[in-house]
């Protein structure tokens, strides 16, 4: 059996949970999980934000980690990926700025790939041109984002999920448990106990 590869796309002040957790869990279930970002090569290291809800009218930002790349970003060929995961932050905000970005996206979705998104990630879905007349959770800020790339935005708990056709996206870190849960069944695994 070949190995199971899974894009990451990440950035400077990807947000640490978002970035770090989906990398650790993916790679525990054996998946071999490249971690990519624009202008960056394996071994360099993007940094993080952790992002918290502490009752303030949006989320409170901390330094997080520095996190390792561990692939180039010029040797991607989405053939060779089973699945995407998009991780929030601030990240997204100008990783969408970057053509080759959103035709990675693309490409996922034209093959039906299983994408994850969680918090601003819909904000490279947005962009990439893949929300039109579709269904997609992210934090609430990006809500407009949603809406204006012609998608529905679904306004749903911290700590939820939501899945139609190859995308499994959530509005922030405490989806986790829940978020990967769904993306991995979207990839065919099946865990059990």
């Amino acid at each position: 059996m070949s190995e199971k590869k899974i894009l990451l796309l990440a950035g400077d002040f990807t947000e640490d949970y978002e970035t770090m957790v989906p990398f650790q869990a993916l790679s525990m279930l054996g998946y071999v999980v490249h971690a990519v970002c624009p202008d960056k090569r394996a071994g360099d290291s993007v940094r993080t934000a952790i992002h918290d809800f502490e009752g303030d009218q949006t989320y409170t930002e901390k330094p997080g980690h520095n996190f390792v790349l561990n692939y180039d970003f010029d040797r991607v060929d989405t053939t060779e990926y089973v699945g995407l995961v998009v991780p929030g932050g601030r990240a997204p905000e100008y990783l969408r700025l970057n053509q080759k970005v959103n035709d990675i996206v693309r490409s996922f979705d034209q093959a039906d790939k299983p994408i994850a998104a969680v918090c601003h990630g819909a904000q490279l879905l947005a962009a990439a041109g893949i929300l039109e007349g579709r269904e997609c959770s992210a934090y609430p800020a990006c809500g407009p984002d949603v809406r204006m790339a012609g998608g529905t935005f679904i306004d749903i708990p911290a700590d939820q999920v939501h899945v139609q056709g190859n995308l499994a996206t959530a509005p922030a870190w405490p989806s986790h448990p829940a978020w990967l849960a769904a993306f991995v069944k979207l990839l065919g695994a099946k865990i059990t106990l």
